[in-house]
């Protein structure tokens, strides 16, 4: 705030002859009754007072509009409009300062210039003193102690602040700096500046480039900096081994990714730049920035690490990549099949098209070239399981597989004889898959047997027949290799029960089966087939000749002809046949027949005994 003091205000009519009382000590020179025109003017009228007469610099700031008297003093009322603040004629210990509130409490707003930042923290004295004081102003104010003033202070910083820049810059400090904080310059932009910053220059600290103006001194240069070239502030890394400058190659973003100078042609050197290493920095083979030292590169290893951790310095190349890689690619090598088959290992067969990375293994850097190859076991699962392992194969694949195929197998049947089963007969033409096939899914397929008899593979359809039989022989002591169903010339009588007569020419099935309820066949049954023959033949007789139990048939027929041959009238019934009776046909004297299930049955029982009852 500025403080405003020394001016006369008439607090009573100015008609009055007679002064209203005692001037304040800033105005006692003017006192006495033949002085007051000095303040006051006569003859106009109205009551008009005179303070800016007196007051230059208040005049000055009025007229300007400036500062607190230029904002608050209403122009219309003109000097009058002092004695709103200001009031005189009480006296000398009177302070004719009027103050709204303290000094303290002082809105700087009303002067037309708000304190934000570090100056709302300031004391008023920190600006208002007479240090501050323009010399432009000194000769206006009219108060002897510069202290107890608040004029004759400039808006521009440099009126209070020292000019860090000793001229370098402009005086419009607020152009690039505000009042919160010194540093950094929030205002300043770069890009306004003959050298815009772009790229890594954006990022670096300014006193990288703006430093002391000599040294010790606390003044930073920002003008007269030489900028036009690169090496103004950057070191020739190269000893001018190049005649363009930086940025024909470098640019702000990167210094260690340069771009090729178009006048630059590296084919023109005794390594031109082809496939990948077309891409690649200068610093990755120009490890110094030197360009004029040389590079060893006649082989790939003078500049590359062997990925491959020696293995292929046996070679004639001693490993060198360039044998296996192009510049093109290192993923792509040019070792095809053909030259593996220069190596201990050749590809052959379904090997030719395996990728190199399924036996070559880990993936990747650590890959092993010089894998175990003797055996397939080296690289192949035993899908055996171990059944070959014993002598005589010894788990050797290609004892039976070849690389053009794991199947089929080269396991001939000329072969198979000298197996532990010799395939004969019908066998000779059962697929292998048909005896070798695996119980489950994810076992083993089985290629070793317990033993070879027959129950081994087949079931057995007839039960416990033949029980005295040795098990392995069973089914050979009937049947042929050749056809399941071309039976041996069988011993029938082995069985206890000898075919004779006309059982000889029944076929086996006759005797030899079984029927379930729906009549479906079931499955053959050799062993405890009925002996006797009422258990096969339909008793014709309807059961006369039973003599609580079943008759035995054998006691009068035999196997070979039906007729009972064996049948002795005289001995077997109580009626002796003799004389002419032993020629006379049975059917003469038992012609009785009798219905019976259906079927018409000879009468033999109660056949008449008495003559009268045949003869007349």
């Amino acid at each position: 705030m500025l403080r405003l003091t020394g001016i006369l205000i008439l607090a009573i009519p100015l008609a009055a002859q007679i002064s209203p009382g005692p001037l304040s000590k800033a105005h006692e020179a003017l006192g006495g009754p033949l002085r007051c025109a000095q303040c006051h003017a006569f003859g106009t009228g109205t009551p008009k007072l005179r303070c800016l007469n007196c007051h230059e610099e208040i005049r000055r700031g009025v007229a300007a509009r400036a500062g607190y008297h230029g904002r608050q003093v209403k122009a219309a009322r003109g000097d009058n409009d002092c004695a709103r603040c200001h009031t005189e004629h009480y006296g000398p210990k009177f302070s004719i300062v009027k103050w709204p509130e303290s000094p303290d409490d002082f809105d700087h707003r009303l002067t037309g210039y708000p304190l934000e930042g570090a100056h709302a923290r300031l004391e008023c004295k920190a600006c208002h003193n007479p240090k501050k004081i323009q010399p432009a102003w000194r000769a206006h104010i009219r108060i002897r102690d510069l202290n107890r003033t608040y004029l004759g202070l400039t808006r521009d910083c440099l009126g209070c602040h020292t000019d860090e820049h000793r001229g370098q810059l402009a005086s419009n400090c607020s152009a690039c700096h505000d009042f919160a904080r010194w540093k950094p310059a929030r205002g300043f932009d770069h890009a306004r500046t003959r050298f815009p910053l772009t790229g890594k220059h954006q990022a670096a600290e300014c006193a990288r480039c703006h430093r002391a103006v000599e040294a010790g001194a606390r003044t930073v240069r920002y003008t007269r900096i030489a900028f036009q070239q690169c090496t103004g502030c950057h070191e020739d890394v190269h000893r001018k081994a190049f005649q363009a400058g930086c940025q024909a190659c470098h640019d702000t973003q990167s210094w260690k990714q340069p771009r090729t100078a178009p006048a630059f042609d590296h084919a023109r050197t005794r390594f031109p730049l082809e496939g990948k290493h077309q891409g690649l920095a200068c610093f990755k083979c120009h490890q110094d920035a030197n360009f004029k030292n040389p590079v060893a590169h006649a082989r790939c290893l003078d500049c590359h690490k062997d990925e491959h951790g020696g293995q292929f310095t046996a070679r004639k190349d001693a490993g060198d990549c360039a044998g296996c890689h192009t510049v093109e690619s290192f993923q792509a090598t040019t070792f095809t099949a053909a030259l593996h088959r220069g190596t201990r290992f050749p590809l052959e067969g379904k090997h030719a098209a395996v990728e190199c990375a399924r036996c070559h293994v880990p993936a990747g850097k650590a890959a092993r070239y010089h894998p175990p190859f003797e055996a397939c076991l080296d690289c192949h699962r035993d899908v055996h399981a171990g059944q070959f392992a014993a002598p005589p194969h010894r788990n050797r694949c290609e004892a039976c597989h070849t690389v053009d195929g794991f199947s089929p197998s080269t396991f001939t049947l000329a072969r198979h004889r000298q197996a532990r089963f010799d395939l004969a007969g019908a066998h000779a033409a059962v697929p292998c898959a048909e005896c070798h096939k695996a119980p489950a899914a994810g076992t083993p397929v089985p290629y070793r047997f317990p033993g070879v008899s027959c129950r081994t593979c087949h079931h057995n359809p007839h039960g416990d027949f033949l029980k005295t039989a040795p098990p392995a022989a069973a089914c050979e002591s009937c049947h042929r290799l050749k056809v399941w169903s071309e039976v041996r010339e069988f011993d029938h009588a082995a069985t206890g029960y000898a075919l004779e007569g006309a059982h000889r020419t029944l076929a086996c099935a006759e005797c030899h089966r079984v029927r379930g309820p729906s009549k479906q066949p079931l499955p053959v049954r050799f062993a405890h087939t009925p002996g006797r023959c009422a258990e096969c033949h339909e008793d014709i007789h309807a059961g006369q000749f039973d003599r609580g139990a079943p008759a035995d048939c054998s006691a009068c027929h035999t196997p070979v002809r039906w007729a009972a041959a064996r049948f002795d009238h005289s001995a077997m019934t109580p009626f002796r046949l003799d004389g002419a009776h032993q020629r006379v046909p049975c059917g003469l004297c038992h012609n009785q027949r009798r219905e019976i299930n259906g079927r018409s049955v000879a009468m033999y029982r109660n056949t008449p005994r008495l003559c009268a009852e045949c003869h007349r």
